[in-house]
């Protein structure tokens, strides 16, 4: 009954239309103040006591340091390395999207600013090139949700947050499956523009595959940077989201000179806009987390899936359809931080990996980028595009069920997220 006077009050503010971090708080507070003797200054404490994080911390820097990222010409030279190196094969511009999104992904750590990136530049390019709309807008819709699987991800540092696992695990957890999907994707795209004979690109010289390498090195450096820091111990995954944002500040000011200091101080503000609205809203999913463990939800909800008899198998396809149902109404950060604290209890109790289940959680956030009515990814796309938004989703669902059928093998077969990190010992 508590849970469902928790849940039904914040399905009550959602429908009138508020803001999703608001509605979490106000919940609380209502709750708290109508049904509980809890002091009011409880909660206020814990509001900010909960955030007292360093891991935290990591989410500005890496916003910071994708905002440098696509204002500063890094993707446009990723798109040029892409092209001279797969362009040539069927379908070129379409695989080339794949590739520069996995790599773009590899430095952003967001799903919406790798769309925008590589989408902005490719789409209009593939449709001057003779290929339908819909295809490259399937391709990068879906290949940009790489950008929170691949690490560095916002997404996984919000899951690390929410039940106080490893960022650095879940980093490395990230990199089979962030590769291993980019090319099931790949694979899907060659197939569709092989049998329907789409353009290719002319097949460029190994002198000029070097040069778009030299050219684009700056950017693709910034993956050992981080990767290679957290690994080595040189720093901690905060650290080396400050590092990444004060790397990617020189490259676009100093190197490639695309971004002025003129325009430095609009690129902070935007920055500084949605770290504030993600930091709002973790604020105040901790405090809901809080509500959930003070009535011992988590534990009663763990308890009952015992009695009923769920075992791993039937718990993960029940978390898949609750996730991708979730997606189709709410965004990945407030999902993670309301499901996380809820669900972990009763994977860990199941005897799944806390890093495993951090994985399949994050794909099913992938999917939610692309499903309607708020499929972020979608409306970049039906930006770009300038079409609707039911003709975007449409576009996009041969490469979809890919990322289903990917879901369920992520998993089943733990041995995809838990391999890599097993062998550098993070586990």
């Amino acid at each position: 009954m508590t849970s469902i006077i928790i849940f039904s009050l914040l399905a009550v503010l959602l429908i009138t239309g508020m803001p999703i971090s608001i509605a979490l708080g106000l919940t609380v507070l209502l709750y708290m103040v109508a049904l509980t003797n809890v002091p009011i200054e409880a909660v206020a404490l814990k509001l900010f006591t909960g955030i007292e994080r360093f891991e935290i911390m990591a989410i500005p820097f890496f916003v910071l340091a994708g905002s440098f990222l696509t204002h500063g010409g890094v993707a446009r030279r990723m798109i040029r390395f892409a092209t001279d190196m797969v362009g040539h094969l069927p379908g070129g511009l379409g695989l080339s999207a794949v590739l520069a999104c996995a790599l773009f992904a590899a430095i952003s750590g967001s799903s919406p600013a790798t769309v925008v990136a590589i989408g902005s530049i490719l789409m209009p390019a593939m449709v001057r090139a003779g290929f339908p709309w819909e295809f490259g807008t399937g391709v990068i819709s879906t290949s940009g949700a790489l950008g929170i699987l691949i690490p560095p991800s916002i997404v996984m540092v919000m899951y690390s947050v929410s039940t106080s696992t490893s960022v650095g695990a879940m980093f490395m957890a990230g990199v089979v499956p962030g590769i291993l999907l980019a090319i099931l994707l790949a694979l899907l795209t060659w197939f569709r523009a092989w049998r329907h004979d789409y353009p290719r690109q002319p097949k460029a010289s190994w002198a000029e595959r070097g040069a778009a390498f030299r050219d684009s090195v700056w950017g693709l450096s910034l993956i050992v940077v981080v990767m290679g820091g957290i690994y080595s111990g040189l720093f901690t995954p905060t650290e080396a989201a400050a590092v990444s944002a004060v790397y990617s500040f020189f490259v676009a000011v100093f190197v490639y000179r695309d971004l002025k200091l003129s325009d430095v101080p609009r690129v902070l503000l935007e920055s500084a806009n949605m770290s504030a609205m993600l930091l709002y809203i973790i604020t105040n999913a901790i405090l809901f987390s809080f509500l959930l463990t003070y009535e011992n939800i988590p534990q009663t909800l763990s308890a009952w899936m015992l009695d009923q008899g769920f075992g791993p198998i039937m718990f993960l396809l029940a978390v898949n359809l609750l996730l991708i149902l979730a997606g189709d109404f709410m965004e990945p950060s407030s999902i993670i931080l309301i499901m996380a604290p809820l669900l972990y209890p009763v994977a860990m109790r199941l005897g799944i990996h806390p890093i495993h289940f951090g994985i399949i959680l994050t794909v099913n956030m992938e999917i939610g980028m692309v499903t309607p009515p708020v499929g972020l990814n979608l409306y970049i796309a039906s930006g770009i595009t300038h079409k609707g938004l039911s003709e975007v989703t449409v576009a996009c669902l041969p490469w979809m069920m890919v990322m289903v059928v990917f879901l369920l093998l992520v998993t089943y077969v733990p041995a995809i997220s838990l391999w890599l990190p097993g062998v550098l010992g993070m586990l």
